[in-house]
């Protein structure tokens, strides 16, 4: 395909404007070239004859107009390019009466035309067959273990922490023998005055342990980050202004008065968050002799951190104070795609929480809605695996939709939440989702989601499936954290505990 160099990303720039100011440019840029000229003489080196030739600028004077005329012809060429041949920008949809009609995959139908009709059957049959479609199609398999070997160790611990109500640890775990290794830091909160072991809630960040919180003492990451001046990243590393920057989004005291702990992951431990052929993340560890990237079935970035999930979870059934059976997985937009995808796959999660996860998490790709498998595919084309760009703007031909990712959860507590303005990730989308996996949830004899009407903005619906639309745009917010806690105590805890 041919492409005009003087496209735009919003295609506001006028091609009669470029013309026009190229014009005069150049003859502006020609008329000083000759001025210079006009002082000196230019010099030719010819090596025919071995001879020097000396000439006049004025040989010259047609130098101006000539180059102009190149560059208006290069420009008449974009401008009268055919039109299949120029990349046409491609553009959200956001409107309910262009959604394309569609039909879900049945999540009680086998590959086999066998209807499904207990949980045998579903955890049998239906369930692996749906896991492994997934694996093949969107988040890739996850190799079997190679070289990798988990062990850790606490290397910061402080027991008087958040004015002494709460112990934070600095665990260091790695993946191989080496300290110098391939390794990720759990920084882990729990509440001081427990006598018994607590539940909690494990999740990935963005930007390092030390943004949830603007405690100095904890350890600053060292890792490739996302560039961001507003939350004090830059040249992609983290400074003293990031300590804290994502504190709005981790009420840890609250976490804590609610008697959870709480323990986070810097996902760039596990895998960058950028296209960079998969050569800086955990992925190698697992590659076959001579293997340089992932074949096209296999893990992409969210499988590497749905991975790091799961080893955090090792970790936590181990760590004293701990209720290891009572461990909730967290997260929130990309990260929220992963805890769908490590909750599906590491069914020792007792609950999995997904806050405005989108495209390739709670909603539906078939609506097409927002952002659509073209475009996460296209601006992020390290998240999922090879095979899921197959279905650029065919959406229809996925042999699974995200229903069945959700309904993989079952009959564990699941909570999905959506943001009013959060368009792009389609809260729609999500919750249709959502309540499409009642069937799974009904051969268990439980209510999965109680309505089939979305709720109204910031009034949650919850059985042993919960969601809520929020209102506002795309965050984490403490109304979202006060809905999954009381979530959390109605389905782990044996008794209520008091506010």
């Amino acid at each position: 395909m041919s492409y005009c160099i003087f496209q735009t990303e919003s295609g506001s720039l006028s091609l009669l404007f470029l013309e026009r100011s190229l014009l005069i440019g150049f003859w502006f840029a020609g008329a000083s070239f000759l001025s210079f000229l006009k002082k000196t003489y230019f010099r030719w080196i010819l090596f025919k004859s071995g001879n020097e030739r000396k000439i006049n600028y004025s040989m010259l004077k047609y130098l101006s107009p000539i180059l102009t005329i190149c560059i208006l012809m290069s420009i008449n060429a974009c401008k009268n390019m055919p039109e299949e041949e120029t990349p046409a920008e491609w553009q959200p949809n956001y409107d309910e009466t262009k959604v394309p009609n569609y039909d879900l995959p049945d999540l009680l139908t086998a590959a086999s035309g066998d209807k499904i009709a207990n949980t045998a059957q579903w955890e049998q049959q239906r369930r692996p067959e749906i896991i492994e479609l997934f694996k093949e199609h969107v988040y890739g398999h996850i190799p079997a273990a190679g070289k990798d070997t988990l062990w850790w160790e606490t290397t910061k611990e402080d027991a008087n922490a958040l004015g002494g109500t709460a112990i934070r640890k600095e665990i260091q775990c790695y993946f191989t023998e080496d300290r110098e290794g391939p390794s990720m830091q759990l920084m882990v909160y729990q509440p001081k005055t427990a006598v018994e072991p607590v539940p909690a809630f494990l999740a990935l960040n963005f930007f390092g342990n030390h943004s949830i919180h603007p405690d100095t003492s904890i350890t600053m990451s060292d890792g490739w980050m996302m560039a961001s001046e507003k939350i004090g990243i830059v040249d992609h590393k983290a400074t003293e202004a990031s300590r804290g920057a994502r504190s709005s989004r981790w009420p840890i005291e609250r976490i804590i008065e609610r008697g959870y702990a709480l323990a986070v992951i810097y996902c760039g431990d596990l895998d960058p968050d950028y296209d960079d052929g998969f050569q800086n993340g955990i992925q190698s560890l697992f590659y076959k002799e001579g293997q340089t990237a992932p074949a096209a079935n296999e893990w992409g970035t969210i499988g590497a951190w749905s991975w790091g999930l799961s080893r955090g979870l090792d970790v936590l059934q181990q760590t004293p104070g701990i209720d290891g059976e009572k461990v909730s997985v967290f997260g929130h937009s990309r990260l929220g795609k992963t805890s769908l995808w490590a909750g599906a796959l590491d069914e020792r999660f007792a609950l999995v929480i997904s806050n405005n996860s989108g495209c390739g998490g709670a909603a539906l790709s078939r609506r097409a809605f927002g952002e659509a498998v073209t475009r996460i595919n296209t601006n992020f084309p390290h998240w999922f695996n090879t095979n899921f760009k197959k279905y650029n703007d065919k959406e229809g031909d996925l042999p699974v939709d995200q229903h069945q990712l959700l309904a993989l959860i079952a009959p564990r507590p699941l909570y999905v939440a959506s943001a009013e303005e959060d368009q792009w990730a389609d809260p729609r989308g999500e919750f249709l989702s959502t309540v499409n996996t009642n069937p799974v949830y009904q051969l268990y004899g439980l209510d999965g989601l109680p309505t089939k009407e979305m709720p109204k903005v910031d009034e949650p619906v919850a059985a042993t499936v919960g969601y809520h639309v929020r209102s506002g745009g795309h965050d984490v917010k403490p109304y979202d954290w006060e809905q999954y806690m009381d979530f959390a105590d109605r389905h782990l805890r044996t008794r209520p505990i008091a506010d």
